[in-house]
């Protein structure tokens, strides 16, 4: 295989994803000594990047973070577009039948990626990030992205009292192209049974997959899978998640 190398382009990447995993931003010198590279090498590679408007420079600490460019970019594609504003009406119809928030997820790489979150209408929730990750192997939603569960239920292995309900969306082909799940509050609070909220969310997945497959020129659906790791390099990799009060 031939090596068609573009150092030029190895320094930018290297540079977005570096942001990306760094929460705090990062100095023109720790870019340079944590990519390898001088600060004379990535110098011309900053300003270009600042310029088009993928990181920015704090004025005040002289420090770099990505932007929201890259976010941007992965949801003007279209099948990711369109998965999202298919689901969200009956994301939202759930959220307000049962009390609870919901989320959707799809596989990326080989870790869950929330691409929409609708937040409970209720005085307390269990909200997600949108942009989080989360390990396909132990969780609920990675099971059912990876197409071993249709519909699932069980104690969430993280977060203590969050019961996560996860029901799988699918293309013409019966084949698991995104998940929604609910991750259920059990509190006394929580007026509908989590028996409910199950059927609920396999009947909201249901109506997303039929109002997908209704949908013209979504041949391209399955083309998510690693679509969405455009979109994680807009923030931090790190899935972070809240109980509001």
């Amino acid at each position: 295989m031939n090596d068609y190398s573009a150092p030029a382009l190895d320094k930018g990447l290297d540079i977005l994803e570096l942001l990306a995993e760094t929460a705090g931003g990062l100095s023109q010198s720790e870019i340079a000594e944590a990519s390898g590279r001088s600060v004379g090498q990535i110098f011309r590679m900053l300003a270009t990047l600042e310029r088009r408007g993928y990181v920015l420079r704090d004025a005040q600490s002289g420090l770099y973070f990505n932007s929201m460019k890259l976010f941007d970019l992965a949801h003007r594609h279209p099948p990711l577009r369109a998965l999202i504003t298919a689901a969200t009406p009956a994301m939202r119809a759930l959220a307000e039948n049962v009390k609870q928030s919901c989320n959707l997820s799809v596989l990326d790489a080989d870790r869950v990626r929330v691409i929409a979150q609708v937040e409970s209408p209720a005085d307390f929730g269990y909200r997600v990030r949108i942009g989080a990750l989360f390990p396909v192997e132990s969780t609920a939603t990675g099971a059912v992205l990876s197409g071993r569960e249709t519909l699932l239920v069980r104690p969430d292995p993280l977060q203590a009292g969050i019961t996560d309900v996860v029901a799988a969306i699918r293309d013409s082909r019966d084949a698991t192209i995104a998940a929604i799940t609910v991750p259920y509050v059990s509190t006394t609070f929580s007026g509908i049974p989590v028996d409910t909220v199950a059927t609920a969310t396999d009947a909201t997945a249901l109506a997303i997959s039929e109002r997908l497959a209704g949908l013209a020129g979504l041949a391209g659906l399955r083309g998510l899978t690693g679509l969405t790791g455009l979109a994680g390099l807009a923030g931090s990799t790190e899935a972070s998640a809240r109980l509001d009060p």
